[in-house]
């Protein structure tokens, strides 16, 4: 807060609503979310003559697709999903998948066929290069396809499976199939579900590995796993909330809407946020004793942090942590070794150790880490040094208490133990993936030639030396809202180690009871019940007097 008396009215505020109701609970609502202007296909693809035919790759339908869509290339080329490169102008740091280490995988530099599978584009195999530029790199189907058929494959470098012997898997894990392309072109029409899902929910190598609000629970889920998904619910897709121009989409996880003061606008204006508010508005919840002071934490306080209670719900399970350090091992006849010890809701069995990848944890209905945010992350780049001795912030979440931009948000802290160079106190780049290579640690489980191999690749300088050191990264949640009765209760945080415990500038009733904070919090408690309570006494009383013939105003 900016000032003492701010901190107060905030501790009042908030003590008024813990004395008046039981929990932070928005009100349901009661029209459907704005739909995107364009969320339909105006054209039947089926009856197009220069799709009747049969394709012999990728980059021959988006040929095609140009005939009609003359300027879809340049924009997509220009677009975070095929650049996989951003410049923040908060910190001055050029992030994106090409550029950054991150507690997972690591690197795409030296894995590019494995990392470039989900690219937006065909054949992205040198990291040292910018993506193919040619108009027919870009990938239209990956995101337009409704056949349900199109995948890619997930060592292909972006190119889908095709012919009759088709081999390994696809970017979901599944056994790869043939892609009928010419079905797939004559199917196009605006991105589903399945779209985003088959990229954005298996990033880090498997089903919510790297998000946790990020899921194959999301292809179909209940209400209680993502109000606004379910058909139960709004029954809305991607991208209704991440809206679109000219193929460069809203909501980034590198520079977010962290304070959106702007609201929803006139209907269909506004192309530009990804945020609660652009539906919502910036006074979301009823004018009442209730609303008026769960609208106060709007200002402080973002939708997400009451609105998710814990993340990776629907029977799908994330990871928690990832020990790189013990991979390698093997058994006795010198075979990799994998184990299984965890079982998720639906069933599944999960790995906790695999000799490719080391010691994994998993969590399920994870309650969120808090953090003030205001929307930019700074990350440590490969190039940057390093305290080995601490622990090592992949990237960091920006923000202040007293900050106007600020506000507190709900994050998956990903746990890490990873490589680094010893000699010099940086990152390391790895080259795990690459099975025709002497140098791939998941073909020969050699960490000295995988990390010289992967130095290499990243055109970074190597001591010759390396180790290991703990981590953490932070992963935004804002994915899986419950239905507003399962919101947040006052109490989870706004008790004696609440949910809120560890946040800094926020001052909480009931905690540290004993001390003169904690009475001087006990003491507002009561003041504000009485000031709450003879506040509404005196709007009955009001509104008792009031006839519809005496201009009294009913709120």
């Amino acid at each position: 807060m900016h000032t003492h008396w701010r901190t107060t009215a905030l501790i009042v505020g908030l003590a008024a609503m813990i004395a008046t109701t039981g929990g932070a609970h928005a009100q349901d609502a009661t029209t459907p979310a704005p739909m995107a202007s364009w969320a339909g296909s105006t054209a039947d693809h089926s009856k197009f003559d220069i799709l009747q035919k049969p394709f012999a790759s990728g980059p021959a339908v988006t040929e095609a697709c140009l005939t009609c869509h003359t300027e879809a290339d340049d924009q997509a080329m220009h677009a975070i999903h095929f650049e996989w490169s951003f410049e923040n102008e908060v910190t001055g740091q050029t992030l994106g998948k090409s550029t950054v280490i991150n507690a997972f995988c690591g690197n795409v530099a030296g894995n590019e066929a494995r990392c470039t599978s989900c690219h937006a584009g065909y054949g992205w195999d040198d990291m040292s290069k910018p993506a193919p530029q040619q108009s027919s790199a870009v990938d239209c189907l990956v995101c337009h396809d409704q056949s349900g058929q199109y995948t890619k494959l997930a060592t292909g470098a972006g190119h889908p499976p095709l012919g009759e012997d088709v081999k390994g898997q696809t970017i979901t894990g599944e056994k790869a199939w043939a892609v009928d392309l010419m079905k797939s072109a004559q199917s196009v029409g605006m991105p589903d579900r399945d779209n985003c899902g088959q990229c954005h929910f298996y990033g880090g190598g498997g089903d919510n590995v790297k998000h946790g609000d990020l899921s194959s629970a999301l292809y179909d889920p209940d209400i209680h796993t993502d109000v606004h998904m379910s058909k139960d619910g709004a029954n809305m897709v991607c991208s209704d909330c991440h809206v679109e121009e000219d193929h460069a989409w809203a909501g980034s996880r590198y520079l977010l809407d962290a304070k959106d003061e702007i609201g929803t606008g006139k209907p269909g204006e506004r192309r530009d946020a990804a945020s609660c508010e652009s539906c919502h508005g910036v006074e979301p919840h009823p004018i009442n004793i209730k609303g008026v002071k769960l609208n106060d934490h709007v200002d402080k306080v973002a939708c997400q942090t009451c609105h998710i209670p814990s993340f990776a719900r629907g029977g799908v399970a994330t990871k928690t942590v990832w020990d790189w350090s013990t991979a390698g091992r093997l058994n006795a006849e010198g075979n990799p070794i994998a184990e299984h010890n965890f079982t998720q809701s639906d069933g599944t069995e999960l790995h906790t150790y695999l000799s490719t990848k080391g010691d994994f944890e998993w969590g399920e209905n994870v309650t969120p880490y808090y953090a003030w945010f205001n929307g930019a992350i700074e990350y440590t780049l490969p190039e940057q040094t390093i305290d080995p001795s601490q622990v090592v912030e992949i990237n960091k979440v920006l923000g202040t208490a007293d900050g106007d931009d600020s506000r507190i948000w709900p994050f998956k802290q990903m746990i890490g133990r990873q490589a680094y160079d010893a000699g010099f106190n940086k990152l390391a780049y790895s080259h795990v993936w690459g099975p025709t290579t002497d140098t791939a640690f998941w073909t020969n489980f050699d960490w000295g030639k995988a990390i010289e191999a992967g130095m290499t690749a990243a055109g970074s300088e190597y001591s010759g030396e390396f180790g290991f050191i703990d981590t953490h990264m932070y992963w935004p949640i804002t994915h899986m809202v419950a239905p507003s009765e399962e919101a947040v209760d006052c109490a989870e945080c706004h008790s004696e180690n609440g949910r809120l415990a560890g946040i800094t500038g926020v001052v909480m009733p009931g905690t540290d009871a004993g001390s003169l904070v904690g009475k001087l919090g006990r003491l507002l408690v009561f003041l504000s019940l009485l000031g709450v309570l003879g506040h509404g006494a005196l709007r009955l009383i009001s509104r008792g007097k009031s006839t519809p013939h005496s201009g009294g105003i009913e709120l």
